[in-house]
């Protein structure tokens, strides 16, 4: 069977992705007067206004993953691989550069020239425009390994490089000599950066010492040295106080005050990996900084003793989240547990919505953690590997209960002030090594259902956290570990299955067993659609089962899957079953017919996925990826012919969705490019397009009689005072100066001008009259008024050629009605008119029709839009 893509979902967005362990790049927007940042994010960049920290632009994607990135006033460089390409607009590949045999790990933009060096020794200086190389140098990574390099500010043509080795050397690229080499300080150089002192640059090296250095009189200024190991970064702040501002691999920046050459401030944990880069704002108190945490963070300096906080941020999961759920019934917004231990919050509609849950702790009160002694790790509690929620009753307890890698007890998370809850749920009695497996939270949201690997199941209170009770006689409801539990809708039913290969179906109030099934093999996960009453199970032989909770009795049973099923959900009518396996498919089950209707694959095995319950979005999780992938689903947009799929179907691989810019953002372009963008006349030969002109130039044609008698004069004109001089002016309701007569060249030029269409010239002539005026003309059109009776017909040719251009429809229509009004018993008379006129009302007719055809689409995509929304 031929394979074939998604005929049911298309890849739409990715959700928490925003930054990696490449250094950003900044540049300064003159036109717009505003910063923007550009990151690194797989085989692309977004770029990012300082000011609100919105996203503006993604890249078109690269080959290869982007290992580093630059930016001038009018290009962002990036460079994968051995490839180096020039980007406009952040977007548009203009330039690419060829020439490194092996990876480009540093680029430098100076001036019309770019300088890349690759991790063979390859230094190459660029002609930006054209492409050509200027220079080339070749160093012995043996005795020289660049690993930095900076253009000293107000060095003509000069370029500083650092090495590995700790020497440094000052180079001259235009005439390639090398000016003055510098011996170093016994460490390797990690970051060069230019102070804002001429002469001074500052020194970062891998034994975590900092050098102040004066490369004019090759004198150090002043040292420091930090002790969280290399430094990953430098920034001098440029605003007023001389501060220095170092990172370090586990995310601490220290701040250093070069006046008094001592440490002022420390921010630790300012990221969860290494600072990639951090820069301040040329004259703002602003820093900003990212790392491969996945975040980018803007501080600033406004607290007592020259402290830095958090002013915003972006950020996701720091490793690849495990467990994805949508929140509330309106499916905007999906909580996202990740390895990374947080739990977070992701919005559909816009970044400014998305919410950061936090790390779980052992402990929520400060001083008891300090009577503990224990450090900031220590504190954590391990990731999140199950976790339930809902929004019933959240504004009045916590909504969120979660299960921990490792860990018996179980949190309670508070969605609406982001933070962890306030109790522990945990069983009064139980073995060793028992760890809470599976949790679930009713629909009214007052009691929350935990199974754990030594059988238990146990019922809480979310309210106070009291335990309730607990399933079975011999207080394990399973022999073996729980696998999955599940509440009705009207809290009738508990539902458990476990590793001995039985579901059991028990009383939620008594917590007595009614009934159990015996399944034919250990269950894996287990999801129930509340609505309809269909419980599905996935099965480790790689099936899946679908039971009928009235009757108790297997009603489906799929096969297809290759490899562990990792998550299943329903969609919101409970007529398709959505599964994600190891085998890097996703896969659709029809229930009613039974049948496979969708199948496609993705690059990295999903690990978990959830429907919204509006249906408009499928939502995936992956391995080894920081994102949540969002899938539209197509039978939403228009008719999807969903099939049953042969047994032999070959999928097709659907690429990974990628970001997509808000709209409200501002498009960041170049500062010497026009982008005015000038509308065409007529968009379509199907669209109708109005004039320009105000309503009162043609909506009250009709009622001219009447707005005379209303606006008739009750005294005499007064003749106005004789006025010293006077400029002769036209008549007309835009004042105009008459123009002096024409000589006879200018009328000979005038004859050169370019012919206009037979309806433009009396047509701007009409649009120029006012009212009154309009009505005089139209009348005068026949032989009575002065005219001739050839031009009613002339003018009925004119409204037909204006309503099959499509162009000022609202004047036509006017213009018609007054014309009917004044002319309508003359031209009954005339044969030739009015066949005219029976040609111009069936166009009319139709132009109608198909206006009415296309408002009633609107209006009905319309009032579904809004019923969703409700």
């Amino acid at each position: 069977m031929p394979s074939g893509g998604s005929s049911l979902f298309s890849g739409f967005r990715v959700l928490g992705l925003y930054s990696n362990h490449v250094p950003h790049a900044l540049r300064y927007h003159k036109k717009h007067r505003e910063f923007y940042l550009v990151t690194a994010v797989g085989k692309c960049f977004h770029t990012y206004n300082v000011n609100r920290l919105g996203i503006v632009s993604v890249s078109n994607s690269l080959s290869d993953d982007i290992s580093c990135v630059a930016a001038d006033r009018m290009l962002v460089f990036a460079a994968a691989g051995r490839l180096i390409c020039a980007f406009a607009r952040n977007k548009e590949v203009v330039m690419r550069y060829h020439g490194h045999r092996q990876e480009v790990r540093l680029l430098l933009p100076l001036g019309d020239q770019l300088i890349s060096a690759d991790s063979a020794g390859d230094v190459i200086v660029w002609d930006v425009q054209g492409g050509d190389v200027y220079l080339r140098l070749q160093f012995d990574p043996v005795t020289f390994a660049l690993s930095a390099m900076m253009h000293p500010s107000t060095y003509l043509n000069k370029v500083l490089l650092g090495s590995s080795q700790g020497a440094l050397q000052l180079w001259n690229i235009k005439t390639s000599k090398l000016l003055f080499t510098f011996p170093g300080w016994s460490a390797g150089v990690t970051v060069l950066q230019q102070s804002p002192a001429v002469d001074v640059v500052g020194v970062g090296t891998a034994t975590g010492r900092i050098i102040i250095h004066n490369i004019r009189l090759d004198e150090t200024l002043m040292s420091f040295t930090q002790d969280w190991g290399p430094i990953s970064s430098l920034a001098f702040r440029t605003d007023g106080p001389p501060i220095l501002a170092s990172g370090s691999p586990q995310g601490h920046i220290a701040f250093w005050d070069l006046e008094r050459r001592q440490l002022v401030t420390q921010q630790r944990h300012a990221h969860s990996t290494a600072v990639a880069a951090a820069t301040f704002l040329h004259g703002e108190p602003l820093l900003v900084t990212n790392g491969a945490d996945n975040a980018i963070k803007v501080w600033i300096f406004d607290l007592e003793g020259g402290g830095a906080r958090l002013l915003r941020s972006r950020q996701g999961h720091s490793a690849p989240p495990t467990t994805i759920h949508h929140h509330g019934n309106d499916g905007k917004n999906i909580l996202s547990a990740g390895q990374d231990g947080t739990l977070q919050s992701f919005s559909t509609v816009h970044e400014r919505f998305n919410k950061n849950l936090g790390h779980g702790s052992i402990n929520k009160k400060k001083e008891q953690k300090k009577k503990k002694g224990l450090s900031y790790e220590e504190l954590r509690l391990p990731a999140v590997t199950a976790f339930s929620s809902a929004a019933a009753r959240q504004s009045d307890w916590d909504g969120i209960v979660a299960c921990h890698r490792g860990r018996l007890a179980t949190t309670t998370w508070n969605y609406q002030r982001c933070t962890m809850g306030a109790h522990h749920l945990q069983p009064p009695v139980t073995g060793r090594d028992a760890i809470a497996t599976v949790v679930d939270i009713t629909s009214c949201g007052n009691f929350a259902v935990i199974g754990s690997s030594c059988g238990r199941v146990d019922v809480y209170n979310l309210q106070s956290g009291l335990h309730r009770g607990c399933y079975g006689n011999d207080v394990k409801a399973h022999s073996g570990a729980v696998r999955g539990v599940a509440t009705d809708t009207l809290n009738q039913l508990t539902l458990t299955a476990g590793s001995d290969w039985l579901l059991k179906f028990w009383r939620f109030k008594t917590r007595k067993q009614e009934e159990q099934l015996k399944l034919n093999a250990a269950p894996a996960t287990m999801m129930l659609h509340r609505d309809s009453g269909m419980l599905a199970l996935a099965l480790d032989d790689f099936t899946l089962l679908v039971v009928d909770i009235e009757t108790r009795r297997v009603v489906r049973k799929f096969a297809g899957h290759h490899g562990n099923i990792n998550d299943m959900t329903f969609s919101p009518d409970g007529r398709w079953l959505v599964t994600v396996a190891m085998d890097c498919t996703i896969r659709t089950w029809d229930l009613p017919s039974g049948c496979l209707v969708d199948c496609f694959l993705v690059a990295m095995a999903p690990v978990g996925v959830s429907l919204s319950p509006t249906g408009d979005f499928l939502a995936t999780a992956h391995v080894d990826s920081l994102g949540v992938y969002l899938w539209t689903n197509k039978s939403l947009c228009g008719p999807v012919g969903l099939r049953p799929l042969p047994a032999d179907y070959q999928p097709a691989v659907e690429t990974l969705p990628g970001v997509t810019v808000d709209e409200s953002e501002q498009e960041v372009t170049s500062e010497e490019v026009d982008d005015t963008y000038e509308s065409a006349d007529q968009l379509g030969a199907e669209l109708v397009t109005l004039s320009l002109l105000p309503e009162s130039r043609w909506k009250s044609l009709l009622h001219l009689d009447t707005i005379k008698r209303r606006n008739k004069p009750v005294a005499p004109p007064v003749a106005p005072a004789a006025a010293p001089f006077f400029l002769p002016t036209l008549p007309g309701l835009t004042p105009q100066f008459a123009s002096p007569t024409a000589t006879d060249q200018e009328a000979q030029v005038r004859l050169l001008e370019p012919r206009f269409s037979p309806i433009d010239r009396p047509l701007q002539l009409l649009k120029d009259c006012g009212p009154s005026a309009l009505s005089v003309e139209l009348t005068c059109l026949t032989s009575e008024g002065g005219g001739a009776n050839s031009l009613l017909l002339a003018f009925i040719q004119m409204i037909d050629s204006m309503l099959t251009s499509g162009r000022d429809f609202d004047l036509a229509h006017a213009y018609l009605a007054l014309f009917l009004k004044l002319h309508l018993r003359s031209l009954s008379q005339d044969s030739v008119a009015m066949a005219a006129l029976f040609r111009l009302s069936s166009r009319l007719e139709a132009g109608w029709a198909e206006l009415q055809a296309t408002f009633d689409q609107s209006l009905c995509l319309l009032s579904y839009a809004k019923s969703a929304l409700l």
